[in-house]
């Protein structure tokens, strides 16, 4: 029997796996011997705080990431036609902000079975505690890294939020967030919301939603945070 591709959640940040993780996803990890990840070093560490039983050495981890040559994906799911697949994300959700569609994709084309499984994901968590709409959103991933072209992708965020309604979402690389935000309250009109989520379901979970007026005059320092940000004129 054809086995499935599995789509594993994991924690972000250091949050406790028990916090965010359902108790049924241990039991499903324990069934796999075959993993897609990112970074294999880290996916070790991840299963091992998921609370996997199956003796790490014994599972078999297929690095699938910037690197990988495209043209032996098919190979990755080799081993479906004898057992189950995991796809592991390395924060969050597989798929959503993060490598593994293609994956995805080929399994359809090959009639696999794709379950998802629930868990944390920081976009869908930044929408839902924002305030800001969340019938009508748009993640829009990075920013243009020079000032000028930023600014200018911000006031095309901010029209577009005002004449759909529709919220846009956005990140940068922790060590950039605070350049970033400098840009936000130079480039969008001060009546403008800004939802700053930062380091979502850890510890030191910070979310606001403010007025650029506000943030203009009440600056965080999101300095190596992972943070989402959630914009709405």
């Amino acid at each position: 029997m054809k086995g499935s591709l599995f789509l594993i959640p994991v924690t972000i940040g250091d949050s406790e796996a028990d916090r965010v993780i359902p108790p049924y996803i241990k039991e499903i990890i324990n069934n796999i011997r075959h993993y897609i990840v990112e970074n294999e070093r880290s996916a070790r560490r991840m299963l091992i705080k998921l609370g996997i039983k199956t003796p790490i050495n014994d599972i078999e981890f297929l690095v699938f990431d910037e690197h990988t040559n495209k043209t032996n994906l098919a190979h990755f799911l080799d081993n479906i036609e004898a057992s189950n697949i995991g796809l592991l994300s390395e924060a969050g959700v597989p798929c959503v902000a993060d490598p593994g569609s293609e994956i995805v994709a080929l399994a359809h084309v090959r009639n696999i079975k794709v379950v998802p499984l629930v868990g944390p994901s920081s976009i869908l968590m930044s929408i839902m505690a924002s305030g800001l709409n969340g019938q009508n959103f748009a993640f829009n991933g990075y920013l243009p890294v020079k000032s000028p072209e930023r600014i200018r992708k911000l006031k095309q965020l901010e029209n577009r939020s005002k004449t759909e309604h529709q919220s846009q979402l956005f990140i940068e690389a922790p060590y950039r967030n605070n350049p970033l935000l400098k840009d936000v309250i130079t480039a969008c009109q001060e009546n403008t919301r800004l939802c700053i989520a930062s380091e979502i379901s850890t510890v030191n979970e910070f979310i606001e939603t403010k007025t650029i007026a506000y943030w203009k005059e009440n600056v965080p320092d999101l300095h190596k945070k992972t943070v989402i940000f959630v914009l709405q004129g």
